[in-house]
């Protein structure tokens, strides 16, 4: 079977990066290698989870979005906005200003994304009712689902296999306006995303063949532009309606905003590496009994994603308060009747998710290459250091191992290789600029640190 290849919403500005290795280093599923002196992206493995962008030093990572004037295609244009992204702003800035800023963008309706929670739920309850598999875990994230898929392939039988908010909201959206008499390719649906893996999920989604979905614009330049009108005292705000979210919605996003919902032994944990040290425990059974996992690759979940611009223990606070609020009002909508049946009824059949298949990272299709290429491996690090200390650029011993079984690179890579009498120096010279670029050595008073940084 022929598996689409990930759409990735990062990409490496060349002219800016130094060969760091800060991203190499923290990169969950090593998918990152110095050539040359600049980072390279391996697509096979990259999640989109966005930590090589949070240590960029020089801001190398540039992330992709669809730009604001293309919302112009569409006689009716929908801004699908994450709760996550009201809490950005101070709290003198009402809601209802939000959404004024940004229909003066250009959009024609504006909804918040956790509209369809409740419907989600339900569902999830039931699912969790219905299946055996345990731990059963959430799609919601996903640099996750990525992960999983890449890192844990055995596990990707235990997905609950229901869209998330973004895509169930979308549809209702959709179905709303085309009742009302909108002509499907009058109908133009944004997301505004707090991170790069849910471009990458709408670009190219798991589990389903396209997103209903036509744009993304993410929320940092978003809430620049919110924020001008808004303080702009020339601008005319035009009136706004909104809705109002229950308490459950606001908080779906954040840290044991699922997990709090379910039965049973449920789990939230946030932080990838967190995320990753519990999965690898998990499927070497040395954790049992947990029958549901919220995972998020963000801490704070959404509330720390790489495009938020606050900080992330501020927007979980306000978003907390906005719940609580709204619990005490009893200010949050309420489908009753024929509207709730006929939205249940149409998301019952929105719902669910094809399988998702696995997409393990192997040394070769053929499984007696690939038992040869291990065991090469394994002969390898008889000889290398174990240091782990990058200056092959590679992240790891192991890597650069694989690596040089996948005939990527050498062992002379290996600067300590030096000292064994396998390389000469001029040979050693060449492969240090083949890895880190000619001028990699020489004195620079101007790079970060030195004396004259930044002149």
């Amino acid at each position: 079977m022929t598996v689409k290849a990930f759409h990735h919403a990062f990409g490496i500005d060349k002219t800016i990066c130094v060969g760091c290795t800060h991203c190499m280093k923290v990169c969950p599923t090593q998918a990152i290698r110095i050539r040359n002196g600049k980072a390279e992206l391996m697509a096979d493995r990259c999640i989109d989870c966005g930590e090589c962008y949070r240590v960029c030093p020089v801001h190398a990572f540039r992330i992709e979005e669809d730009d604001l004037s293309e919302i112009h295609q569409y006689n009716v244009r929908v801004a699908l906005v994450p709760a996550v992204m009201m809490a950005q702003f101070p709290d003198d800035i009402s809601t209802g200003q939000i959404y004024q800023a940004i229909h003066q963008l250009g959009f024609t309706h504006v909804f918040e994304v956790e509209q369809s929670v409740n419907f989600l739920k339900e569902k999830m309850l039931g699912y969790q009712e219905g299946n055996n598999n345990r731990p059963l875990i959430s799609t919601f994230c996903p640099a996750i689902v990525r992960l999983i898929q890449v890192r844990f392939p055995a596990l990707t039988d235990n997905f609950i296999l229901l869209k998330p908010p973004h895509d169930l909201t979308a549809e209702l959206v959709k179905h709303d306006l085309l009742k009302q008499g909108f002509e499907n390719h009058e109908i133009g649906i944004f997301y505004i995303t707090p991170c790069a893996a849910k471009i990458a999920a709408i670009k190219s989604p798991v589990g389903e063949k396209e997103s209903i979905i036509n744009g993304v614009i993410n929320i940092d330049s978003l809430f620049n532009k919110i924020m001008y009108l808004i303080k702009n005292e020339d601008a005319i705000l035009p009136a706004a309606n909104r809705t109002h979210l229950g308490s459950d919605a606001i908080t779906w996003t954040l840290t044991d905003g699922e997990a709090k919902q379910m039965k049973k032994l449920s789990l939230a944990i946030d932080g990838i590496n967190n995320v990753d040290e519990f999965l690898e425990k998990l499927e070497n059974d040395e954790i049992k009994n947990v029958d549901f996992l919220e995972l998020r690759a963000c801490d704070e979940s959404c509330a720390g994603g790489i495009l938020c611009v606050g900080n992330r223990f501020i927007t979980s606070a306000r978003m907390h308060q906005r719940a609580e609020k709204t619990l005490k009002a009893n200010t949050q909508t309420s489908l009753t009747g024929a509207e709730k049946t006929d939205a249940g009824a149409f998301l019952e059949s929105k719902m669910l998710l094809d399988h998702i298949e696995p997409r393990p990272i192997k040394l070769d299709e053929d499984l007696a290459v690939a038992l040869k290429k291990m065991e090469r491996i394994r002969e390898l690090m008889c000889f290398l250091p174990g240091f782990d200390c990058g200056a092959c650029g590679a992240p790891n011993c192991r890597a650069l191992a694989e690596d040089i079984a996948q005939k990527r690179a050498n062992i002379s890579n290996c600067v300590f290789m030096q000292h064994t009498n396998i390389l000469n120096q001029e040979h050693a010279k060449q492969m240090i600029h083949k890895i880190w670029g000619e001028e990699s050595l020489n004195k620079d008073c101007t790079k970060k640190g030195a004396k004259n940084e930044g002149v």
